[in-house]
């Protein structure tokens, strides 16, 4: 089993492999291919059985642009290379929804939605709103009208995880299955929170580069997830109310227990 592990900043690309490098039996090194620097952990075989699990490791840059383009130098460099990958992992810190995703705790993606690629209009989106109640004079002052890309015309919006992988990883991470928002950029107001919220009503988190990862995997037929820590609540910024020290030891402790699934898990089986 292959498994492609793409972060936004070294120091989330560190908390990952921290899970399996110290201390354990895994070894890791670093190679360089066209386009991006990975470091590689390759975990023994277990003893019962199952696949040989090889992580690599990529700090991909902040933001969706970034993240596809060296998440689609790494696929393509391992299909040339007869290595192709069988998952990707879009992984790192992000803010919260509150209440639903407190800080400190896990969020794992069941959907991977960009959040802001479409087209802004001048009209709200009218007196019922994406959750199917009535809008209050507050949500409807805040709410700004806008179009998904896919309602012009063009490309997607969503990508979905495998239903099967994210219950089994969910069950033994006991992180909070909803959406996940990709932005460009990061959320710093209450009003657009409210609105985010408004639009997207499962979303728990938001971070910067899930749907840039995800497409390119779904360019390359390659399933993918997504998995954030929760360092901060989506709204005004509050550098002091940010746990970013917290969060990463959340994201290693995560990843500490995906070894076991990811080794048993069939990249067959998308269908459930």
């Amino acid at each position: 089993m292959r498994v492609l592990v793409t972060t936004a900043v070294p120091a989330e690309r560190d908390a990952v492999a921290a899970a399996f490098t110290t201390p354990g039996p895994a070894s890791a090194s670093a190679h360089t291919v066209p386009g991006a620097v990975l470091s590689r952990v390759a975990l023994p075989a277990p003893s019962g059985g199952g696949d040989h699990l090889v992580l690599d490791l990529l700090a991909g840059g902040v933001g969706p642009a970034a993240a596809a383009a060296s998440t689609a130098a790494a696929l393509t460099a391992a299909t040339l290379n007869g290595e192709p990958y069988d998952v990707v992992v879009s992984a790192g810190i992000g803010g919260g929804f509150q209440p639903d995703a407190p800080v400190g705790s896990l969020v794992l993606a069941d959907e991977i939605t960009v959040a802001d690629l479409g087209a802004e209009t001048t009209e709200t989106a009218g007196a019922a709103g994406a959750t199917g109640a009535t809008e209050t004079p507050e949500i409807a002052e805040t709410a700004h009208g806008f179009i998904p890309v896919t309602e012009l015309g063009f490309g997607t919006v969503t990508h979905r995880p495998p239903n099967s992988l994210v219950r089994e990883i969910a069950a033994v991470t006991g992180a909070r299955q909803g959406s996940v928002l990709t932005v460009s950029t990061v959320t710093g107001s209450a009003a657009r929170a409210v609105e985010l919220r408004r639009r997207h009503p499962r979303a728990l988190a938001e971070a910067m580069e899930g749907f840039g990862v995800a497409e390119a995997a779904s360019a390359h037929g390659v399933p993918v997830l997504e998995i954030r820590a929760v360092s901060n609540p989506v709204g005004p910024r509050d550098r002091a109310a940010w746990r970013i020290g917290e969060a990463l030891a959340a994201l290693t402790g995560a990843f500490g227990k995906l070894a076991p699934v990811l080794e048993s898990w069939n990249p067959h089986d998308l269908t459930h």
